[in-house]
């Protein structure tokens, strides 16, 4: 009695565990340290595993072996964020463990232990405080096990998990001066309650009937939004001196456009921007040095060609060699990703992390030999290395963790340059720029010396909160004169949803005013969440 586990209880284990975790999804999201609106470790937790009994509801199967393969498969591709992926790597570890159709409380022991050391392995450098730690106590608790029963095995393991969830705070200061405990950790130990509810015969329903087990993707703004510039303006400057400055050029051509980037690199410029006047453009930069590579198109008529085609089935892309992919959201920074030449955007970001599916299928789509990933998070990065490889092309996640080093990284792309070198590039440009958020605090807390409550603007950089005020103007002159030093030579303002070009050009010009020698460039990027994404180069 209650000394093995076949393939009908193990499918209700599943299922009561993903439902267990899904209802309490914004319980374990209101756990994560930061008060910014990325809240989202329950939810990302809870959409990966929602897509494992998505795959085994209402199928049968011969036996566990091919259950949890298939729980496997659908966490791994399913997995969202960092949480989502260290929980699929736990139950692909499971999965490889259990090698016979009824699983007794030895494979138990066998099988948590190969969890837990499978989702160690996946993380270069685990931390202790988090799910892994968790994952840890759970295996070291089914070793010292006495005995046959399972409910009484997975008993004694729940309260070794609750137990080692309290001691994180203790592990992690951050999670101390916040009094929480790891959201991840949480997370894992809802998904076992879940389990045990359904050996005691009393599965979780999913209360809520609706879940979704994936995420939907933020409306493009591109459909609706009013193209201001219609020419979208690109080229490379050789210059006819290398000691020349490219700041003459910026400066005449910066009032007549928007999304301007201007690198100047030695003897080489280079020279993106959207704008009505490209024949102006054209001329200053001669005056700088011989063009190659220019590229101008009319982003009007391709919206208007792409609106009339949008019902139709999208074509397969042109074999090519090399590709790249990007995450990104709000309009006019995937048109910034776009114009610098990658190839397919993955729509998310903060508060919307893609899976390892999504972005396999963006990597499969770019239909090339060599797929460059950008992710443009730090949450993202784990589930782009996963999605690498699963993917059957040679895939290069570098490991951009906002989206000015992702916009770093494509400025010194090439796509005349092979693979390595552009790998080296890429990755060097990524220190090249230091990155800023502005957003509003999701909840009242105390956080590098700053209280902060409810409502506030905050603004972010490296992982630490800079700047909290009232008002956004501040709060973001604040952050940058932070994140600026001596050596920053040009910054730029990507605005975001609810702020206008008005607004954006009253923080450039009180930052010109009170930094020597610094110019500030103002960019519609379209994106929700932050009322700015700050580049300071």
């Amino acid at each position: 009695m209650n000394k093995v586990i076949d393939t009908s209880v193990l499918s209700s284990m599943i299922l009561s565990g993903a439902y267990n975790l899904n209802n309490n999804k914004e319980i374990v999201d209101a756990l994560n340290v930061f008060p910014v609106p990325d809240g989202d470790t329950g939810t990302n937790m809870s959409l990966t595993f929602m897509s494992a009994a998505k795959a085994i509801k209402d199928e049968n199967y011969p036996g566990t072996q091919e259950l949890l393969n298939a729980v496997a498969k659908a966490t791994l591709r399913g997995a969202r964020g960092n949480s989502g992926v260290i929980l699929s790597q736990i139950f692909r570890g499971i999965s490889k463990s259990i090698t016979q159709d009824t699983i007794d409380v030895p494979s138990l022991k066998l099988a948590l232990r190969g969890g837990s050391d499978t989702a160690y392995r996946a993380v270069m450098k685990p931390t202790e405080g988090t799910i892994l730690t968790v994952i840890r106590a759970a295996a070291e608790a089914g070793e010292n096990f006495k005995g046959d029963n399972v409910v009484k095995f997975f008993t004694h393991v729940l309260d070794n998990m609750q137990k080692a969830l309290k001691e994180t705070q203790e592990m992690l200061p951050q999670l101390k001066q916040a009094g929480v405990v790891d959201a991840g950790g949480k997370g894992l130990v809802c998904i076992f309650e879940g389990f045990l509810e359904a050996l005691n015969g009393k599965s979780v329903e999913l209360l809520d009937k609706g879940a979704a087990t994936t995420a939907k993707a933020p409306a493009s703004a591109a459909s609706t939004e009013k193209i201001k510039f219609a020419y979208c303006t690109e080229f490379i400057i050789n210059k006819y001196d290398s000691k020349a400055s490219a700041e003459k050029m910026r400066n005449a051509i910066q009032t007549k456009g928007d999304c301007m980037i201007v690198i100047d690199e030695d003897d080489i410029v280079k020279v993106h921007i959207h704008t009505n006047h490209p024949g102006y453009v054209l001329e200053q930069a001669v005056k700088l040095g011989e063009m190659v590579n220019i590229k101008i198109e009319n982003m009007r008529e391709q919206h208007t060609d792409l609106i009339a085609e949008a019902p139709a089935k999208k074509p397969e892309a042109e074999h090519k060699e090399v590709a790249v992919v990007a995450v990104a959201n709000g309009a006019g920074l995937i048109s910034t990703f776009t114009d610098l030449g990658v190839t397919n955007i993955i729509p998310g970001g903060q508060t919307m992390n893609p899976s390892t599916d999504d972005i396999l299928s963006a990597i499969e789509e770019a239909n090339a030999d060599n797929v460059f990933v950008l992710p443009n998070n730090k949450n993202i990065i784990l589930a782009a290395q996963q999605a690498a490889e699963i993917a059957e092309c040679n895939v290069i996640v570098i490991e951009s963790k906002t989206i000015p080093q992702g916009i770093s990284a494509m400025m010194s792309y090439s796509a005349s340059e092979n693979v390595d070198t552009n790998t080296k590039k890429m990755t060097k440009a990524l220190s090249k720029v230091v990155s800023g958020n502005i957003t509003h605090a999701v909840k009242d807390t105390e956080m590098d010396g700053l209280k902060i409550h409810e409502g506030d603007i905050i603004g972010v950089s490296n992982g630490h909160i800079l700047s909290s005020d009232k008002d956004i103007f501040t709060a973001t002159t604040t952050l940058i004169k932070e994140i600026a030093d001596d050596d920053s030579e040009i910054i730029t303002l990507y605005y975001g949803e609810g702020v206008t070009e008005e607004d954006a050009q009253k923080i450039a010009d009180a930052i010109e005013n009170d930094l020597d020698e610094v110019e500030v460039i103002i960019a519609n990027g379209g994106q929700s969440v932050y009322y700015y994404i700050i580049s300071v180069e």
